[in-house]
């Protein structure tokens, strides 16, 4: 109410904001700090102008969605703060530091798929895609940016077609930019299955997007949900092209039939990474040129491997 009575106040926001932060700590205080993030990033909006409020506001928001994740609670923020979160990015959009924390909050209110959706719909993903070209550099930008990617990009009624599209080469260049860090490379492999599910690729995107999820698997073999998203990414590129299949059979940088044995012989007890693998290799049996030469390296064998170890998956 304090807040609320002098919106046009910056130091009554900012005290308002202190206050409520140092409830944080108070376990029992979190069902009413629950309440206030409409208020928090109100005032955000209203006085976006003022760097200190917003990194303070930000960072309560952070503290708030953390102890929520914690405790299972799933934050269905409304349109009107998504719209106010779209506002602030803007308004900073060349704050490296700010920009970082502000895209792990995003990235943490997309966990929710009614929040996914609300900043589907204010318009975020350009404003997502610009700070990704300019911030390419920035591991925590790019794995916090490509993971909101993702929960927009599988939205069931997504009417974003052409701005998705747009997003494929940026998530290229994030993931050929960052394949030595596991954490990025799993996001950005992820944003690229969802973008792939969505048909946002090109004929000329089928050869170099496989190329690179093949260089992304070699060089972080150990990262299960990785190598998972990255071989569903592989299959949804065969499902639509036999280029990506023979892409994936002729890589220059060696067989990729030999990569998925050994990603399989790596991860034997994982359930995901196997299923994984079926699908992208029951993608490739569908090109008769493919299949041949998936027979010739022995793939039953692989295949019966499987078998025997998930006899009822």
């Amino acid at each position: 109410e304090f807040m609320q009575s002098s919106w046009d106040v910056e130091e009554v926001q900012a005290k308002g904001i202190q206050h409520l932060a140092s409830f944080v700590k108070d376990g029992s205080a979190f069902p009413y700090l629950l309440t206030c993030t409409e208020v928090i990033t109100l005032a955000m909006k209203t006085h976006i102008d003022s760097l200190d409020l917003q990194v303070e506001g930000c960072t309560l928001l952070l503290e708030i969605l953390s102890q929520a994740l914690e405790q299972g609670v799933m934050m269905a923020l409304d349109e009107s703060v998504a719209r106010c979160l779209l506002h602030t990015v803007r308004k900073h959009s060349e704050n490296e530091e700010f920009l970082s924390m502000i895209c792990t909050l995003l990235m943490m209110v997309s966990a929710s798929e009614v929040a996914a959706e609300n900043l589907r719909k204010v318009g975020i993903i350009p404003d997502l895609l610009s700070i990704l070209r300019r911030f390419l550099h920035n591991d925590k930008i790019c794995f916090s940016c490509c993971a909101v990617l993702w929960s927009l990009a599988v939205s069931e009624n997504n009417a974003d077609q052409a701005v998705l599209e747009s997003a494929v080469p940026v998530t290229s260049a994030v993931l050929q930019n960052h394949l030595q860090n596991g954490v990025v490379a799993e996001f950005a492999c992820s944003a690229l299955w969802a973008l792939a599910l969505q048909g946002c690729l090109t004929d000329s995107d089928y050869e170099p997007t496989a190329a690179l999820l093949l260089d992304a698997l070699r060089m972080n073999p150990e990262r299960a949900v990785l190598v998972k998203n990255g071989c569903l990414a592989l299959a949804s590129l065969v499902r639509l092209s036999e280029t990506a299949a023979l892409a994936i059979l002729l890589d220059s940088k060696g067989s990729g039939v030999e990569l998925i044995k050994d990603e399989y012989h790596l991860h034997f007890d994982e359930p995901g990474v196997a299923g994984a693998l079926c699908l992208l290799m029951n993608e490739m049996v569908q090109y008769d040129e493919v299949m041949l030469d998936m027979r010739s390296q022995k793939m039953e064998k692989l295949l019966s491997e499987i078998k025997l170890q998930f006899p009822f998956s």
